[in-house]
């Protein structure tokens, strides 16, 4: 199963659907970009800056996101020229369906040229551009009120 970053955010420090998420990827290898390093890294600053997170659970899930690469439960695919390339290629192929961004496209060509692997992302325009292209998506977790 392929994660992109908000997903693994998820999964590496609290918010109101982390629960949701640890379910669905339970029992699945778990594939995503190099990029997921610095997205997720920035990402959880960005939370802390906010004050939705604490110093001390920005430095957790930054650990914790460590660790999970370092054990290979989430594998890190290569960035690469081709899998710039072929971002480019699906942003164009999207347009003007779906307003898909730069470092969203990398997660959904790394996705397609890895093998086609099941997208799991909270992000509709990744959701929406994983379809268009006939990526398979999984479904998203129940609303929570």
């Amino acid at each position: 199963m392929y994660l992109d970053s908000c997903v693994i955010v998820k999964l590496v420090s609290h918010e109101p659907d982390s629960a949701a998420y640890h379910g669905i990827v339970a029992g699945h290898s778990i594939v995503t970009s190099e990029l997921a390093v610095a997205e997720v890294r920035s990402a959880l600053l960005t939370k802390e800056r906010a004050g939705r997170i604490s110093h001390q659970a920005r430095i957790a899930g930054w650990r914790l996101f460590q660790d999970k690469v370092r054990d290979q439960e989430f594998i890190l695919l290569p960035l690469d020229r081709h899998v710039i390339e072929r971002a480019g290629a699906v942003i164009d192929q999207c347009h003007p369906n779906v307003a898909l961004r730069t470092l969203d496209a990398i997660h959904v060509a790394t996705a397609e040229l890895h093998g086609g692997e099941q997208m799991c992302s909270s992000d509709q325009r990744v959701c929406d551009a994983s379809d268009f292209i006939g990526l398979s998506l999984t479904a998203p977790p129940p609303k929570t009120k």
